[in-house]
Formats: C-alpha cells, sequence, structure tokens
C-alpha cells in the first residue's frame, strides 16, 4: 500500500486542520499524491433554498482549496488535491479508502468529520476501512507531523502486540512507521496473571512465581518479534512487557509518542474493546490497522 495515495477528509474544523498536516507530512514520508475529501451532502427534501444550497457548496469549496493551498505551500513537492462529496461524510471516505493506503481524520470535527463520540463517523470509518485509518487529536506543543518531541528529539512509535496472537498487519505497519520516521519502535505486550493465581483462595502471589510467569511472556514476545527484527534490521525495538490491562498499557507506553498503532480487534465493521479504549483517550494520532480473516 506504501504507492497508493493518502486519502483525508476535511471539514474546515482546527481538528480536521491538524489531520490534514498530519496526513500531507505522511503523504511526503511516503513519497505519494494526497487526496482531500469535504462532504457536502444534501439535506432530505426540501429544507433550503436552492441559493443557500449554492452558498453551502461554495463554503465547502473555499474549506478544499484554502487547505489545498495551504499544504502546497507548506511542501511545494507535494500533489495534493482536493473534492467535494455530495455522499454522507462515513460514505464518502468509505467508498474511496480501497484506493488509498492510508486514511486520515480529525479525532473531532465540526459537523461533516465528526469526532469520537460512540457512532461518530471517524469511529465508524475506522471500523470499517479497507486499509489503515488514523485519527489525529487536536494540535499539540511541537506538533504531530514533525514526530520531534521538546528536546528535538523524533517521538517512538507504539504498537500493541499480542504475543499468543501477533497481528501480522499492525506489526508491519508499524515496523514502517519507524523505518520512515527514524524512531525507536515500542513493542508493547500486556499480560495478566493467571486464573488459578487469582483465584478466591489464593491469599497472595509469590514474588517468585510472579517473575517467573513475566519471564515467560518476555520469552513468548522475544520468539514472536524475532522473524519481524530480522526483517527489519533498522529499527531499533524497545520491548515492553507489563502487568496491565491492555489499554491502559498502551496507553501509559504512549505518553509522549509520535504515533500509537493497533489491531482493529474486532470482527467486521467493528472495533475491539481495547482499540476502542484507545482511541477514546489516547494524546497522540493512532493508526487503526485491519488485518485479514
Amino acid at each position: 500500500m506504501m504507492g497508493q495515495p493518502v486519502l483525508a477528509g476535511v471539514d474546515g474544523s482546527e481538528h480536521s486542520l491538524a489531520a490534514a498536516e498530519w496526513a500531507a507530512r505522511e503523504a511526503v514520508l511516503r513519497g505519494v499524491p494526497l487526496h482531500l475529501v469535504h462532504a457536502a451532502p444534501p439535506l432530505p427534501g426540501d429544507v433550503l433554498p436552492d441559493q443557500a444550497r449554492q452558498t453551502l457548496h461554495q463554503v465547502g469549496e473555499r474549506i478544499v482549496h484554502g487547505v489545498v493551498s495551504d499544504l502546497c505551500a507548506l511542501h511545494p513537492d507535494l500533489r495534493v488535491c482536493g473534492e467535494q462529496s455530495a455522499d454522507a461524510p462515513a460514505e464518502a471516505l468509505l467508498s474511496r479508502a480501497g484506493d488509498a493506503g492510508l486514511l486520515v481524520l480529525g479525532a473531532r470535527g465540526s459537523g461533516g468529520f465528526d469526532g469520537l463520540a460512540v457512532g461518530s463517523v471517524a469511529l465508524r470509518v475506522a471500523a470499517a476501512a479497507g486499509c489503515p485509518v488514523v485519527l489525529v487529536p487536536a494540535r499539540r506543543p511541537g506538533g504531530f507531523g514533525n514526530a520531534m518531541g521538546a528536546a528535538g528529539a523524533v517521538r517512538p512509535v507504539v504498537v500493541g502486540f499480542g504475543a499468543r496472537r501477533p497481528v501480522a498487519q499492525a506489526a508491519d505497519f508499524a515496523f514502517a512507521a519507524a523505518r520512515s520516521r527514524g524512531a525507536v519502535l515500542r513493542v508493547v505486550r500486556a499480560w495478566a496473571l493467571p486464573a488459578e493465581a487469582v483465584s478466591p483462595r489464593t491469599l497472595f502471589v509469590a514474588a517468585e512465581d510472579r517473575a517467573t510467569w513475566e519471564d515467560q511472556e518476555v520469552q513468548r514476545l522475544a520468539d514472536a518479534l524475532r522473524a519481524l527484527r530480522e526483517r527489519h534490521p533498522e529499527v531499533t525495538v524497545r520491548a515492553d512487557v507489563v502487568l496491565l490491562h491492555p489499554a491502559q498499557a498502551l496507553l501509559n507506553t504512549s505518553r509522549g509518542a509520535g504515533l500509537l498503532v493497533v489491531g482493529r480487534g474486532g470482527g467486521a465493521d467493528r472495533l475491539g474493546p481495547v482499540t476502542h479504549a484507545v482511541l477514546h483517550h489516547a494524546g497522540c494520532p493512532v493508526a487503526v490497522v485491519p488485518h485479514d480473516g
């Protein structure tokens, strides 16, 4: 998918502008075009007179042209185009996602590509798109696109990794993102005590037992990462094995990260509970990567 364009939804909101800037930098990193979409579906019935409809259309055109102009000024070598769609926002993006290598949305919007509440456009798109989807929160000091921290260091890429059931697509996406940015990749494996260790009959967990179980988890993660490390020797990997709920482990590790990568985690057109929780609470851009099967 690295040769396919980056697709981004814009609606004029601050969040969508931050997402467009992030998408532009990602397109430059990938050496691919950026395609912007503004959705302005017609209202049902004769709610608005023709002149008002024309005015709304002109507003949408100005939004798209303004974003295109700004991004071209920031990135003279970027190939960027924009269009308006008469479809509903989610349909406008999903219908174009099959031709994209990445789809980028703001975490919240002003109506067209609104944010991360349950049932929102962003969650629906993240759950159903055939390509990876990145949701970008509001701007923060230092910005997201350059992935630089306050001290000038490149912010790490973080990926959640189930050692027993690794999601190959999410892992490959994370390694590629770390490589293109020159970033450290932090691989997070959350684990829980065995069921017998937390039964009502258990008064305490011996330190040596916990250490043994943790060593086993560390070894499982190392085994699962071996082939990926060999395929991507240029990426520096830091493995984190933590006794926490997976969502909390990812959120803790992603503080100060440039990008958090998660697998979709649910069934068809669904987000799993960990992915859903991360999308609501992460402070950095989150990439939701679909997987086969």
